[in-house]
């Protein structure tokens, strides 16, 4: 790859020097506040209250965010913070999946407070820089660039003078400016957004880390909620951190016996049993494509069904062939899972980058399900240059997907037209116009710019603009809380409904992914299991975002006599695992149970982060229609054998002589009344009232009963 720059010497707007100090015990014990609007740059310690209740990551970064906004804060107001965290285990090197960020801010397209989790090295880079976190504030007046110098202890802001627009370009830019030879490159890591976050809402955040084997940058992603919008909004061109001295002693650990022991004991599954069970480091999360087929839940045609008979042609044999093998593909220093595959030298055939030969990171389970299946693309080539140009134009994919699945779905029924759509034939299946939409997101024109508003904003414009069916729209819209839904087909999982519908943030999978327990396995037959479950998951997937940490090791890998113990699907060794890493790092003594209390502290912490912005009532948590179960006559016959057989067991309704209509009421009103039942179990399990307000018992139990907390609850108990 050409690595080109401006000569143009660029201007320094701000600069800041601090004292390098070492990590203590998995904190640097400060963080690092960055307003763009005066270019002021300054450092705030960390507090023994801001550890015990918020413990780190993002804990850090929402109460960082809570203390900068108030409740009519916008997301595009200077006000707005982009907060990126770490968390005290991250780091670690010792055992697999450390490197995770946290991105926390106030969000384009759910209108409230979102996080976003992402790897590559630089969430690590920073903590060892000397930050646990980073905040940045305001509005800068032209393009600029933040450069943290771990090395000599400097902050700068300058202005920006790359000629690269998009992610791929810009991480391999200035990965060559800030690190002058090899050795130097493995110590930089790069946080940007390219040219599609300028004009849409589904915008992601990439971040780099350097592959000293491809030589080159490569790209993971902060992509729900939008935070690349408000990431180029404050005209931030990117965020570099260099730490050269990187060593696996660097968190300042208590115990480093006790985090090897945990580290030992995974890495020997790992190495003995990867093999055997999912194939991470041959396939990553994208050996699940035709298991989600096998049954019924890989979303097809914006999630009308959950199967497809040409899964063949984009299911994980075709990625494993795809996938460079034998490197090692973490995306942090020893992570022996190595998930982080990709395609080397691939063909691009459209775009302002055709013709040229490019990395593509992926495709994981997410892109496959979402830019093949959901939109009816079965082309792996098609399947690859979309997920390419998502990560280096700033798209996030799954939003992408359903967006443009929702476009076709309202082409198909006519609520579209070749006069709306500029002339594209939105039919699913049409991988090329699906290309063209990005394409268009990028330039900041034509129908694209609409798609990439969001499917809640397209449901909004086409019925205002077009005359579409409001009630159709609400039906078939893939969104909750204004996020898009994660690849998974839900109308046969109650609880995975739930999972999404009551999931804090949106519908993300990585707070609960119940849907094979629930659907595949029957482990959670009633509303009392399925409440248990929507309560201990969320909170224990909660509690890796604390620490910077990937949950993929907790449970894409398992010990070999997992399935004899009591709660499989908890799998209680790796809990285990992470008790001692947390004492071992920390020096506090740590049974699981500490854990899912720091967990359940931030979760809630974050509902009423949510009631603040003005997200009060039950209201929020329910999904579309079509998660619960079939919108359309085409739907349910596809599937006329399972829907009738649960008329007469569940319902106790003889289909005979009704027609499709009269069946689709009855089961629609049945399921619509189970999702009811299953919020009154969680709320009551959570300790949150019958509106989905935690109540003060609630909140003084998990010692989070602070007067602005207080006040917030309060307020929003009376407003419904």
């Amino acid at each position: 790859m050409t690595i080109h720059a401006s000569l143009e010497k660029p201007t320094l707007l701000g600069e800041y020097r601090y004292e390098l100090r070492p990590v203590e015990r998995g904190y640097a014990n400060r963080t690092l506040h960055i307003n763009l609007g005066d270019n002021t740059i300054r450092e705030k310690p960390v507090t023994q209250q801001m550890k015990d209740l918020f413990t780190g990551g993002r804990g850090f970064a929402l109460k960082l965010l809570w203390d900068a906004v108030t409740p009519d804060t916008k997301w595009n107001d200077p006000q707005n913070e982009l907060v990126i965290a770490n968390g005290p285990i991250c780091g670690i090197t010792a055992y697999p999946g450390s490197g995770k960020a946290t991105v926390a801010t106030l969000s384009p397209l759910t209108q409230n407070v979102v996080d976003s989790n992402v790897g590559g090295y630089f969430a690590p880079f920073l903590k060892f820089s000397g930050f646990d976190a980073l905040e940045i504030q305001g509005k800068a007046a032209e393009d600029v660039i933040i450069f943290i110098d771990g090395d000599t202890g400097k902050v700068t802001i300058e202005s920006s003078t790359l000629d690269a627009l998009d992610s791929h370009e810009i991480s391999n830019q200035l990965t060559s400016k800030y690190g002058s030879d090899e050795k130097s490159r493995r110590g930089i890591a790069v946080f940007s957004a390219g040219q599609a976050a300028d004009h849409i809402r589904i915008a992601l955040i990439s971040s780099s880390w350097y592959d000293v084997r491809r030589k080159e940058a490569r790209l993971k992603q902060a992509g729900r909620g939008g935070p690349g919008r408000v990431f180029r909004d404050k005209k931030i061109k990117a965020i570099v951190v260099r730490f050269s001295d990187m060593g696996g002693d660097k968190n300042g650990v208590a115990d480093m016996a006790l985090i090897r022991k945990a580290g030992s004991r995974i890495n020997k599954e790992i190495a003995e049993l990867d093999d055997k069970q999912n194939q991470m480091r041959k396939v990553g999360t994208a050996n699940i494509v035709e298991v989600m087929d096998h049954f019924d839940l890989l979303p097809t045609h914006n999630f009308r069904y959950g199967s497809h008979p040409d899964t063949h042609k984009i299911d994980s044999k075709v990625w494993k062939e795809a996938f460079t093998q034998g490197l090692p593909d973490g995306c942090w220093l020893g992570c022996t899972m190595s998930c982080s595959h990709g395609v080397d030298h691939f063909p691009l055939k459209t775009g302002p980058y055709a013709g040229q030969c490019v990395l593509v990171d992926g495709p994981e389970y997410e892109n496959a399900a979402g830019l093949g299946s959901n939109i009816g693309n079965f082309d792996p080539q098609k399947v690859l240059e979309l997920n390419f140009y998502c990560d280096t134009y700033g798209v996030d994919s799954i939003s992408f997907a359903n967006c443009v699945a929702f476009a076709m779905e309202c082409y198909e029924e006519g609520y579209l037209t070749k006069e709306h759509t500029g002339g594209m034939e939105l039919n699913f299946g049409n991988g090329t116009a699906a290309l063209e939409l990005i394409h268009q997101m990028a330039r900041g024109e034509g129908f694209g710019v609409i798609v990439g508003q969001g499917v809640r904003y397209m449901k909004e414009y086409f019925v205002r603009e077009y005359g579409a069916d409001p009630k159709f729209l609400h039906d078939i819209g893939m969104e909750i809380k204004g996020m898009e839904i994660s690849e998974y087909l839900t109308k046969e999982s109650l609880a995975q409904q739930g999972g999404f519908g009551l999931a804090t943030k949106g519908p993300q999978h990585d707070e609960a992914w119940l849907i094979f327990m629930d659907q595949v396995q029957n482990l959670l037959p009633t509303f009392k299991d399925k409440a248990e479950a929507l309560h201990y998951f969320p909170m224990w997937r909660t509690w890796f975002s604390l620490h910077g940490l990937c949950k993929l090791p907790w449970n894409d890998i398992s010990p070999e006599n997992n399935k004899q113990t009591r709660e499989p699907a908890k799998v209680e060794e790796h809990v285990e695992n992470y008790a001692w890493i947390h004492q071992g790092v920390t020096g506090k003594p740590t049974v699981p149970q500490d854990l899912l209390n720091q967990s359940e502290r931030v979760y809630n912490f974050q509902k009423v982060f949510a009631l603040r912005m003005g997200r009060v009532g039950r209201g929020h948590d329910y999904p579309p229609y079509r998660a619960m179960g079939p919108v359309t006559i085409a739907e349910y016959e596809s599937r006329q054998d399972r829907y009738d057989e649960q008329l007469i067991r569940l319902i106790e309704i003889d289909p005979a002589g009704l027609s499709t209509e009269e069946k689709m009421k009855h089961l629609r009103k049945y399921r619509e009344g189970q999702y009811e039942q299953l919020m009154d179990a969680v709320y009551q399990r959570r300790g949150w009232d019958a509106n989905s307000i935690p109540t003060l018992e609630k909140l003084r139990e998990l010692g989070i009963d602070l007067p602005e907390v207080i006040e917030v609850v309060t307020r929003a108990k009376k407003s419904v």
